[in-house]
């Protein structure tokens, strides 16, 4: 049985002597295994620690000797043991919890006294010097012949490039690496995406550059990913649409959606109050969501989209007369700011209210609105904008909404108004 982790080794006399213990670990090997005692000639279990500095270890007889174990933190990785003699505490930390627990088992059988032979015992040899070096932060694999098949990742990294590798899906032994800050799967064959990837609940950028994904699931915007990702490349991909949940990832600061095929941008972009830089070059878009107008960017890319023309005359009429007696109530219901969930109305209800438009007047309307679209000056969101195409244009339509008739006449003849002057 063997664990790698952070080992501090504490005297508990040494206040007796006024002095303290320095309060760091260092890194370690830490094996339980037989040693034959060179005074009794009898074979015992004993736990050695080998570091970079004593790689030929210091051993601690372990049968009836452990006085007590600290396991308050054994989640996060850490534990102690403390021995009767030597009069140590043994404090264990960045280790892997499972092997941990495994650990602390084997050892707590060992006090025991338990029958050697069931134990999981390691040969106490001397370690190489790469078993106690410090843990690895940053990993890089940019070629197929280097990845791993037969090892896994080092646990404690923290940012992870796998490019040009072929990956048609992604490994799931990353997705036990929860330190990840940063992983790159660039420039690979990767046409889905696990669920288990919101459970990196450190991830902080998540790029997927040059890659054949054609959705990206609602399980991804409803994880830990809400409180941690801030930046997401998706460029270079087959989307075509994104989900109404993608706007839940409000930590975004950098989102890249360029050369996909995307046919619209997300209804609630506008949710996004943290998000500065913003590239979806070369898509298919024709008009921005209303909620656009929301942003406050410090860059903004939209070069190489069909944007159409906008015409305020060329509109959508949905209105029903009279309105409908569920559309009356959402509107109360989203007006007036009552509380709502689906504890309370039916969960399709609450969907629909999660879609709702919202008139220049400030009145919501769901399913029943006059829509049309108008020329937007893309300075009015973002500080620096790349050109929307060649013409040397920095305008693109914008859809509106019209809760009835009145607020859309009135929009008319201020677009009218505007023109005679």
């Amino acid at each position: 049985m063997k664990l790698q982790c952070d080992v501090e080794v504490i005297n508990r006399m040494l206040p007796t002597f006024g002095l303290k213990s320095k309060g760091k670990g260092t890194r370690a090997m830490l094996s339980i295994g037989k040693h034959v005692d060179k005074t009794t000639q009898r074979s015992n279990v004993y736990l050695m620690i080998c570091t970079a500095k004593d790689r030929a270890g210091s051993k601690y007889k372990l049968k009836d000797n452990i006085e007590k174990f600290f396991t308050w933190f054994v989640e996060e990785g850490k534990a102690t043991v403390r021995l009767k003699e030597p009069a140590v505490d043994i404090c264990l930390s960045k280790a892997d919890a499972n092997s941990l627990k495994n650990f602390l088992s084997a050892a707590r059988l060992a006090h025991k006294g338990s029958d050697i032979d069931s134990l999981p015992l390691s040969t106490l040899t001397p370690v190489r010097a790469r078993d106690v070096e410090k843990p690895k932060k940053k990993l890089t694999i940019i070629s197929k012949k280097d990845y791993p098949l037969t090892s896994n990742f080092p646990y404690s990294l923290e940012q992870l490039q796998v490019s040009y590798c072929k990956l048609s899906r992604v490994d799931m032994r990353m997705l036990s690496l929860k330190a990840l800050c940063r992983l790159d799967l660039s420039n690979n064959h990767i046409k889905k995406l696990p669920a288990t990837i919101g459970d990196l609940s450190c991830l902080a950028e998540l790029v997927l550059h040059n890659n054949h994904l054609e959705s990206f699931s609602e399980a991804l915007c409803l994880s830990t990913l809400q409180r941690s990702l801030q930046h997401l490349d998706l460029s270079q991909n087959r989307l075509q649409f994104l989900p109404a949940q993608f706007c839940q990832l409000r930590e975004l600061v950098n989102l890249k959606l360029d050369d996909n095929k995307l046919l619209q941008l997300p209804f609630h972009i506008g949710q996004f109050t943290k998000m500065r830089f913003l590239s979806a070059a070369h898509n298919q878009l024709t008009v921005l969501p209303g909620d656009f107008r929301k942003l406050s960017l410090e860059n903004l890319d939209l070069f190489g989209n069909p944007f159409t023309q906008p015409n305020p005359l060329d509109h959508t009429i949905q209105l029903t007369f009279p309105l409908t007696l569920q559309e009356m109530a959402s509107r109360a219901v989203l007006n007036f700011r009552i509380p709502y969930g689906p504890h309370l109305i039916p969960f399709h209800l609450c969907h629909e209210l999660e879609f709702a438009k919202f008139c220049d007047c400030g009145q919501a309307c769901l399913n029943s609105y006059i829509q049309t679209a108008v020329s937007m000056n893309l300075h009015l969101v973002s500080h620096t904008v790349v050109l929307v195409d060649d013409m040397g244009g920095t305008e693109a339509p914008v859809q509106r909404h019209f809760c009835s008739l009145m607020c859309y006449c009135e929009f008319l003849d201020g677009c009218v108004q505007r023109g005679m002057r």
